[in-house]
């Protein structure tokens, strides 16, 4: 029996309702009047609408305002124009919840990061924008359950890599169509550079380096029809990986070994531009617009689930035994430097604030959202098979830092953490692995599990290749790099559930995709099984 008052969410209701509007004319009698200078003669919500960040009484809202050319010049003059916005209690917009004005600020690219506060938990909300006559799209919302609350499940996707010249985005399509609590994505929500070989859709410019350039990056990323209504029909979890600035940056190092000074001022720009286009809290300590900005957090699911997106790029050691020539990840042998004790991935502030939140979480389920695979990957050195064999080493990923992933895992060992569950992309294959303080030790305790989602579309290693990583790596129990997709996962109180869903035909913008495989973790065990 429902509850007065209580909101309850028929997606297909919904999804049928948000089509009918987008059909509509985007100017409106029934739009709030011009709250801005200019009347729009161009759609000014070309590039959709999303929320984020959710917690039990709060979400943030997004959309920014980029009308045609012409338009945008003018635009481009006004250092605010001010943009109205409606949230609703149901689908139907019926059920009026809050109104209101929010700047669209010249110096943030005229985007709006509204943060709904004071909301109840566990709603669905529907929201939507106006400015000069013009309404955006209908997105959908949902706030997090109460902080003490029994939540039944959390149903999320992790998704990651969408390089658009490699492909369309029909695994976004997918993910708008389910019933989800929220998207996770992990890194890799633009590329910086072109793709090799034939280019399903091009780049209309060279690697980004400035802020207008970034800003125009992530306009024509968010301009796909498929990845808007992603956005429009979740809140999304967000981190970054490297190529939102430049491929295997670390810390203030690129590949070309730049002049510090020069590369932050850059990795300043792709920042700024990241936090603009995204559903994320503008920072408010005057940091936007610099090279050191926050995006790790930490995000609780009622007793449910706690989840903490971590940052693998910004605060990171440089790697190790790098060429002399050319920075970035490379395959190593006999490096010493690895096994430095003070190397990190998170940097080790960011190894401390984690260690503290997981030792102190009585959560159910400890869920890492990071941007790679924290799994083994090596290969034994044809010359050396055998236990004592010598592995080569990619030096950019988990692997290159095993100090700090051991720390990691002595973390969960030492707080009796049977349920943390790491959550990656990066390396454009489906994955489900073991962690152990020992990788690929079957006499070392399996200690966490972990799911790693294929790209959305940037395509993948050859599966013969893949298969030579498995043989090596035996904590890696499932792996395939031949299609693209995502992650579909539910969490109970009594499993996590992973569906890896996938296409084989990225090309395609009309691709369907179907279950790949599905593994599950049972609550008190750690290690991943064949569902």
């Amino acid at each position: 029996m429902k509850k007065s008052g209580e909101l309850h969410l028929d997606r297909r209701v919904w999804l049928g309702q948000a089509l009918a509007m987008a059909l509509l004319p985007w100017t409106s009698s029934s739009a709030p009047a011009s709250t801005g200078p200019l009347r729009w003669q161009t759609y000014p919500f070309s590039l959709g609408v999303a929320s984020g960040v959710p917690r039990p009484d709060s979400v943030l809202l997004w959309t920014r305002l980029l009308p045609g050319a012409e338009e945008s010049q003018a635009l481009a003059q006004q250092a605010s124009v001010v943009v109205g916005y409606e949230v609703f209690a149901d689908a139907a917009l019926r059920q009026p919840v809050r109104s209101g004005e929010a700047p669209a600020l010249a110096a943030r690219a005229h985007s709006v990061h509204l943060h709904l506060q004071g909301l109840l938990p566990g709603r669905d909300y529907w929201y939507r924008f106006s400015s000069g006559g013009a309404l955006s799209p209908v997105g959908h919302t949902r706030t997090a359950p109460a902080a003490d609350a029994a939540a039944p499940r959390l149903r999320l996707a992790l998704a990651a890599c969408q390089h658009w010249e490699h492909g369309h985005y029909a695994a976004h399509r997918d993910i708008a169509r389910q019933d989800l609590d929220l998207v996770l994505f992990v890194g890799d929500y633009i590329y910086e550079g072109r793709a090799r070989g034939n280019p399903v859709r091009s780049h209309p410019a060279g690697p980004p380096e400035t802020l207008e350039e970034y800003r125009a990056r992530h306009a024509l990323y968010k301009s796909d029809p498929d990845l808007q209504a992603a956005h429009a029909a979740h809140p999304w979890l967000m981190t970054w990986d490297d190529h939102e600035v430049i491929n295997d940056y670390a810390n203030d190092r690129d590949q070309s070994y730049s002049d510090p000074a020069l590369f932050l001022k850059r990795r300043a720009a792709a920042y700024q531009a990241y936090f603009e286009h995204m559903p994320l809290l503008l920072p408010t300590d005057g940091r936007l617009g610099s090279a050191s900005m926050r995006i790790h957090d930490q995000f609780v699911w009622g007793r449910l689930a706690e989840i903490w997106t971590l940052d693998n790029r910004q605060y990171r050691s440089y790697h190790a035994c790098p060429d002399p020539y050319r920075g970035g990840g490379r395959l190593v042998l006999n490096c010493a430097e690895l096994e430095d004790p003070q190397r990190s991935m998170l940097g080790q502030a960011q190894e401390r604030w984690l260690a503290q939140g997981l030792s102190a979480s009585r959560r159910d389920w400890k869920l890492l959202a990071q941007s790679t695979q924290m799994a083994p990957s090596g290969l034994e050195a044809p010359w050396a098979p055998g236990a004592s064999a010598v592995r080569s080493v990619y030096t950019d990923g988990w692997d290159g830092y095993p100090q700090a992933r051991r720390r990691l895992l002595q973390t969960v060992a030492d707080a009796g953490i049977s349920d943390l569950i790491a959550l990656g992309g990066d390396v454009h294959y489906n994955l489900a692995g073991n962690l152990r303080l020992a990788p690929n030790e079957t006499r070392s305790a399996v200690l966490a599990s972990e799911f790693v989602a294929t790209s959305i579309s940037s395509r993948g290693m050859a599966s013969s290749r893949l298969q030579s990583l498995r043989a090596s790596n035996p904590d890696m129990v499932y792996a395939r790099s031949d299609e693209r997709g995502y992650a579909l996962l539910e969490v109970t109180a009594k499993q996590a559930h992973c569906q890896f869903r996938a296409t084989a035909f990225p090309e395609r913008s009309d691709a369907p995709l179907r279950q790949q495989a599905a593994y599950l973790v049972e609550r008190g065990r750690a290690g991943v099984l064949s569902a």
